[in-house]
């Protein structure tokens, strides 16, 4: 039997970064992109995000990749987000995204840093957490 334990941090973004989730629907869309993920087989530890972006930790599976992965979570809710009329133009998510793999000794350190979003958006803007994970992770920008 296979066994693949692969951590993956996702982050993706509003298109144009605009600020869209509101607080009266990010945590059912959370809830709803959870319960999508575990229909379509995606371990996803922890989700949280902030007014234009959302974080993710995601063991992937065997037979799963972070592009079909994203591909799936976007995609879906995005289609709900529009379904429901949660936003008053077209909802869209950034075509870019970022994905960084960790070890396991950092699951719990990255699962509070994504739980802890208001928090840390309460001091620091998207921006500036791009910026930082560009110096940490040694990336070019990117749309996201």
């Amino acid at each position: 039997m296979s066994f693949v334990k692969i951590w993956v941090h996702l982050v993706f973004a509003t298109k144009n970064r605009e600020t869209l989730l509101k607080k009266e629907f990010r945590y059912d869309l959370h809830k709803h992109i959870a319960a999508n993920c575990k229909e379509k087989d995606i371990f996803l530890k922890t989700i949280n995000g902030y007014t234009d972006h959302i974080h993710c930790l995601i063991s992937l599976g065997k037979d799963q990749n972070i592009a079909k992965i994203s591909q799936l979570i976007k995609g879906e809710s995005s289609f709900w987000i529009n379904q429901n009329k949660l936003t008053s133009e077209k909802f869209n998510w950034q075509d870019d995204y970022f994905a960084v793999s960790i070890g396991e000794s950092q699951v719990e350190a990255v699962t509070n840093y994504i739980n802890n979003q208001e928090q840390h958006h309460a001091k620091k803007s998207f921006d500036e957490e791009v910026d930082e994970f560009m110096t940490r992770y040694g990336w070019q920008q990117i749309a996201i």
